[in-house]
Order: C-alpha cells, then structure tokens, then sequence
C-alpha cells in the first residue's frame, strides 16, 4: 500500500493553511513573518504565507533579502523556539551573525533516558552511554543525521537497558544532525551574558509589534480572503505602525531639542 499524506484545502480560501499548534486554535490561517529591530522597534520586513508553512522555511531568504536590498548590517538575531532548526543554526553561523534562539523542550519518552544523558565524544566520533558503554558511528542518513548504535552484546546484560532501550535486538541508536556543532554554538550563545540580553529585548520588541498590531488595528483576522490581499493588509498594517513610531521618535527629539 502507498501512504498518502492528507492535505486540507480550504472551499472558500484556497491559499490558506491548515494549522496545527499547541496552545493556538486549529483551522486555515496565514502567518504573517515579520522582522523588527532593536532599537526603535521599526518593523523591517513582512512576509506572509499559509498557516501550514513553518516558520523556519522562510527566514533566511528573508534576512538575506533586507541584506540586499536595504544594506542592513545584521550583527545579531533573536528568535523563538521555532527557529531552532539546524539549517538556520548554521546558515547563521556560516553569516557571522550572533544568533540567539529559546530552547526547545523536548519530551523523551516516559521511563527512559533523555538524550544529553549520552556524551558525545567529538575526538572519537562515539557517543558514551549512562552505563560508560561506547556507541561508534555506523552511517549517515538521507536527512542527515548520523547514527550511532550500541553492541547488542553489551546492553543485553546491562542493568540500565530497561532505561535506556525498548528496541528488541537490545541495540539503543542516538542520533546526532551533521550540522550538530551550530546548534550547540546558538546554544552557548544563549546562556551568554549578551544572549540573555538580546533574549530579554525579545518580547519588548517583535511581541509588541505583534500585540499592537492585534489589538489596535484589526489584525487578528482577514478582511479579505486569497494570498495577496493577506499580504496588503499586513503591508499597510505595518506601514501604520511604522508612521507612529517615526512621529513618536521625532516628537522626542523636538522636545529634547
């Protein structure tokens, strides 16, 4: 039999997405990717696609396009969770930029070892189990991940396997992406002094920007169906919020003047 993935079309706006999200409603949206900076909060870019597209697959063709077309300098980012992909870690890194992304929680399977129970062992290329067993690597996949496995022999007879193992043969597989190092360097940068910084301005800017433009210009629902009137009100949105941040600042600096 051949499985085929189930994609749900909207009868009255086909360019909409079904999504899908904890914590958010389930039905055809479009998600609107916006970039903002640090300092006066300008909103530099808007984006907009179908509910069902991720919020990684668009990024760095968006940082790159207000690169080219603006000659923005972009020597930091701070991004959600969602974001924590390895292309976009390594995309980042291959940038120069100083990348900042909120952790990821992920939820192992009941009863048995999370994953940073396992060292990895970079000089050998091994991973080292909880019980001091080593786990070499076997191959790499289509996807890009490396496998490495565990000797059956070892683990059939060890006192941790029921923490460790379900897997019939008794072998435990840990996987790790090729493009592993970058995550760990968006890691790092995280938990630095400037990282928890950046992290902090975070919800002061681009969740603001969101907020406002929810709660005080009728962006929270479409007024017209199709991709591209989606996009013109989010364009107009965001050009009216980027006039009242401009009159805002100038006011400032006529008043300190």
């Amino acid at each position: 039999m051949i499985e085929e993935k189930e994609i749900k079309v909207s009868t009255t706006d086909p360019d909409s997405g079904y999504m899908i999200r904890d914590g958010k409603p389930e039905g055809f949206f479009y998600l609107d990717h916006r970039t903002v900076d640090l300092k006066y909060n300008m909103i530099t870019d808007v984006h907009v696609t179908a509910g069902n597209v991720h919020d990684s697959i668009p990024y760095l063709s968006r940082l790159d396009r207000q690169q080219q077309r603006f000659g923005f300098k972009v020597e930091a980012v701070a991004l959600d969770s969602g974001y924590l992909t390895s292309p976009i870690c390594k995309g980042l890194q291959n940038r120069n930029i100083f990348a900042v992304i909120a952790h990821r929680r992920f939820h192992p399977t009941q009863g048995l070892f999370p994953k940073w129970k396992f060292i990895y062992d970079a000089q050998r290329n091994m991973y080292v189990c909880p019980a001091k067993h080593e786990l070499p690597y076997r191959t790499t996949n289509r996807e890009g991940y490396r496998q490495y496995t565990s000797d059956p022999q070892h683990c059939k007879n060890c006192p941790l396997l029921n923490e460790c193992t379900r897997s019939r043969n008794h072998c435990k597989v840990v996987t790790r992406h090729v493009w592993e190092d970058s995550k760990e360097w968006v890691r790092g940068n995280r938990l630095s002094r400037s990282g928890k910084y950046l992290y902090r301005k975070r919800k002061e800017t681009i969740e603001r920007s969101f907020a406002d433009a929810k709660e005080l210009h009728g962006f929270r629902y479409c007024r017209l169906r199709g991709l591209q009137n989606v996009r013109e009100q989010a364009l107009m949105t965001a050009a009216v919020q980027n006039m009242k941040k401009m009159a805002i600042h100038l006011d400032r600096l006529e008043k300190r003047g």
